[in-house]
């Protein structure tokens, strides 16, 4: 059996973007470059996730690729009002993901797994529903996150920036000053990074 050449995938590519905008040039559909682009973002996110569904423990590297790829080409092929969700969500599930191959070395992925899944609710609340005030529903996703880390790792030093981040979330985003949020998440982000670096230095 003859090893597959890039030419070969090069071609293929070629005649499947002709196809496609012969297709849409008699009408038939539209949107011919972003299933294209779709279908190779796809494809490439596919070839990660293979080499990291043959060897979890030693490529797990490789679903964080793969799921950013995924998520790029399934935006590109629902480019409307699902963008955002389907890569931050994907790309956050990566994350997620990564924590479960190795969860005592690699627990630091929850952390960003749990901001993108958070920031993907976020733009959907935003861009279907039409959602004004999010910043509560930010707070609250970034809260829970860290208090997955400390029942999940366990660490104690996340309860810390967990609590603050829910009290801020269920306090200030259901208030009259849920304006201020603009100003004030910012500070919080710094204060949960003191924290970590406190802690880090404490214990080094």
């Amino acid at each position: 059996m003859k090893r597959l050449d890039f030419r070969i995938l090069l071609g293929a590519a070629l005649i499947l973007l002709g196809a496609l905008m012969l297709l849409e040039r008699f009408g038939l559909f539209h949107g011919a470059a972003g299933i294209f682009w779709g279908l190779v973002f796809l494809a490439g996110g596919g070839y990660f996730l293979y080499r990291f569904a043959l060897a979890p423990n030693a490529e797990w590297w490789a679903v964080i690729p793969g799921s950013a790829l995924v998520g790029i080409g399934a935006s590109a092929l629902f480019p409307d009002r699902w963008g955002g969700l389907l890569f931050l969500g994907f790309l956050g599930a990566g994350f997620l993901v990564v924590y479960l191959t190795g969860r005592r070395e690699r627990w630091w992925s929850l952390i960003p797994g749990g901001v993108l899944v958070t920031l993907g609710v976020v733009s959907v609340l935003t861009d279907v529903f039409g959602a004004r005030e999010t910043g509560g529903i930010f707070f609250i996703g970034l809260g829970l996150t860290f208090l997955l880390v400390a029942v999940l790792v366990p660490a104690q030093w996340a309860y810390a920036p967990a609590l603050v981040l829910l009290l801020m979330g269920a306090v200030l985003g259901y208030t009259p000053f849920g304006g201020y949020l603009n100003y004030v998440w910012p500070a919080a982000l710094i204060l949960a990074g003191l924290i970590l670096i406190l802690q880090f230095a404490r214990r080094s």
